[in-house]
């Protein structure tokens, strides 16, 4: 986090410091620094009435925490790779090792009214330090990723203290009623909570609350931004290099779950399939890179790229590069308007959370004349974006007859799913979701109650942020 206390121009990391914005409170994490020797006393920075607190990592620390635990075993886990799962002691002992000094950085800023919310699953056992240092405020969770059936849950080491350790927290949201699920068959299964009621369990003294919270954007600001994005520079020359061809668009960060490849593929399968298509689409992939520092992430790399250059060599033609990959950041307005002029949005990815680009892709589109949503099955937003072409990102053929189908998809039905998506996006909003997991933390609502602001705590509402 920079020292002026923003926040990167992402959508979560927007989205909370809105929440905060609206109510005050305190911002912790880390400061995006590794240092020779960590201080366990957080650097403050005030601006307006949010407090930022953050603190750095050691090379240690961010190497068996971030980049070896979270990132190489709690992360192929949530989704569902066991085949990439990476087993170290070190790298276990500093997971905890940090989630212990984080803590302990926080501990000395709590008052004993504040409400905690914490996210994401670098700080699953955040609630559970902050209970053995004494504190009983009301503390909050929310897993940003998927979490998997017990079967898989199981092969995370130290599986059994996670899941007591999400037993301090007082509610604990995920985005879909599927993964809620998942979470408390693992917890009854393990004999470690037992339901007692709709939504919560009792773990040992604790009864906690758990729901699906499916978060939501700003999707007014977004449709705003998109029409403003149409003028964009990068917009009006990607619009002229087009020369009338349709545009396919896909946007992710650089990860295996995201299935850049297998979607390279069934645009491949497409191309084949369907020659009267040839030179008359361009698919543009826009991939930024990500965690360059682990292994699996540079070999992926390497691969898709490869992938993208061999499908271009075997399908291109002189005047025709089928896809266009773009391994850098695209500026917030420019991919906003990139999303509008979109014939297509592919969002396949192989396991995701929610994932905001399938919600993006929808909010900037065109009302009297929409592009249309191709979207994984296995994406959290497909529990609420049900108008969109679902599909089996794994078969190919499938996802290749899906995409000529959005593509000749008649403007009246192109206009009806549109429509049925965008009401859903104007009121699941992200404010919503702020306020109805607020809400439900500081007991004033029911786990699937219509969203309520949170009551004012003394201008103080701590947030405990995902550090990366």
């Amino acid at each position: 986090m920079p020292k002026d206390g923003s926040t990167e121009a992402g959508g979560l990391a927007v989205a909370l410091e809105g929440a905060l914005k609206q109510n005050g409170g305190l911002w912790f994490g880390w400061s995006g620094k590794i240092v020779g020797n960590a201080s366990e006393q957080p650097e403050i920075v005030q601006a307006g009435n949010i407090t930022f607190a953050v603190v750095d990592l050691s090379q240690k620390d961010y190497d068996e925490y971030y980049a070896g635990f979270a990132n190489r075993a709690l992360w192929p886990i949530c989704h569902y790779r066991l085949d990439l799962l990476q087993i170290d002691r070190h790298d276990t002992e500093g997971y905890f090792r940090v989630n212990r000094t984080f803590a302990a950085s926080l501990a000395p800023l709590l008052r004993p009214d504040d409400l905690i919310w914490v996210h994401d699953y670098h700080f699953i056992p955040f609630a559970s330090e902050l209970r053995k240092l004494g504190f009983n405020n009301r503390i909050g969770f929310f897993l940003h990723i998927p979490w998997p059936p017990s079967d898989i849950a199981s092969a995370l080491p130290a599986y059994e203290r996670f899941l007591k350790d999400l037993g301090g927290y007082d509610v604990i949201g995920f985005h879909t009623p599927q993964d809620a699920e998942n979470f408390q068959q693992c917890l009854v299964r393990e004999g470690i909570g037992s339901a007692v009621g709709a939504g919560e369990h009792q773990i040992d003294s604790r009864r906690i609350r758990i729901g699906a919270f499916p978060v939501g954007i700003d999707t007014e600001a977004f449709a705003r931004t998109a029409v403003r994005g149409e003028k964009n520079a990068l917009v009006r020359r990607m619009q002229a290099s087009l020369a009338g061809r349709d545009l396919i668009i896909g946007v992710d960060r650089l990860d295996y779950s995201k299935g850049i490849k297998q979607r390279i593929e069934s645009f491949s399968c497409f191309i084949r399939s369907n020659p009267a298509f040839r030179n008359r689409v361009t698919y543009l992939q826009i991939t930024p890179k990500s965690r360059s520092d682990v292994p699996e992430y540079k070999r992926m790399q390497r691969e898709i790229a490869e992938h993208s250059g061999t499908t271009n060599g075997s399908l291109g033609e002189v005047d025709w590069t089928p896809i266009r990959y773009v391994n850098r950041t695209v500026g917030h307005a420019a991919l906003a308007g990139l999303y509008r002029m979109s014939r297509v949005g592919l969002v396949t990815p192989l396991r995701d959370g929610m994932n905001l680009v399938a919600k993006e892709f929808v909010a900037a589109q065109r009302p009297e004349d929409p592009g249309v949503l191709v979207l994984s099955r296995f994406a959290g937003a497909a529990h609420e974006l049900d108008c969109s072409v679902l599909v089996n990102p794994y078969d190919a053929e499938a996802c290749a007859a899906a995409i000529a189908r959005a593509l000749q998809m008649p403007l009246e039905e192109r206009r009806e799913r549109w429509t049925t998506m965008m009401k859903r996006l104007q009121t699941n909003t992200v404010e919503a979701w702020c306020g109805q997991f607020l809400a439900c933390l500081d007991g004033e609502a029911e786990l699937q109650g219509e969203p309520r602001r949170p009551r004012e705590r003394g201008g103080s509402l701590p947030l405990e942020a995902a550090p990366i």
